[in-house]
């Protein structure tokens, strides 16, 4: 059975052949390796003595020379996969309440400022003011 990549369109009696289908395959999955397929891999390759049998090798699996690579040091250290990128990040739940109450503590500390700047205009700002100036301006005989 033969795959067809391009659309076919039936038009009447004459079959037209249009360009092949422009999707996409989807991404393709990062293969992974078992212990016990790389140890066989590794085997293999030690017991090549000829000039182009690790390469046949590699071709036949579908693998590159990195693999070989990457694999023996692994095969020093004792196959332990190691993950890669960034570790995982446990968020310590004492640090969020503990940056809950520093926002928390700063709005505060703001509030506060406004109320004593609020209490410091009202006790020294309006000596003197009278809260109607236009009685201020009137009466300024008989006010202080």
């Amino acid at each position: 059975m033969e795959k067809n990549d391009s659309v076919t369109a039936t038009r009447g009696d004459s079959s037209i052949r249009r360009v092949p289908d422009p999707e996409v395959p989807e991404k393709a999955v990062r293969r992974t390796f078992t212990a016990a397929y790389k140890l066989r891999i590794l085997k293999e390759a030690e017991q090549c003595t000829e000039s182009g049998q690790v390469g046949a090798l590699l071709r036949r699996e579908g693998l590159y020379s990195s693999n070989l690579t990457l694999w023996r040091r692994q095969m020093q250290e004792g196959l332990i996969p190691r993950k890669r990128g960034p570790g995982a990040h446990t968020a310590d739940p004492r640090a969020r309440r503990i940056a809950e109450l520093e926002r928390e503590n700063a709005q505060l500390a703001h509030k506060l400022k406004q109320a004593e700047l609020i209490i410091e205009v009202q006790k020294n700002g309006l000596k003197g003011v009278s809260p109607f100036p236009v009685i201020r301006e009137t009466c300024s005989g008989i006010l202080p």
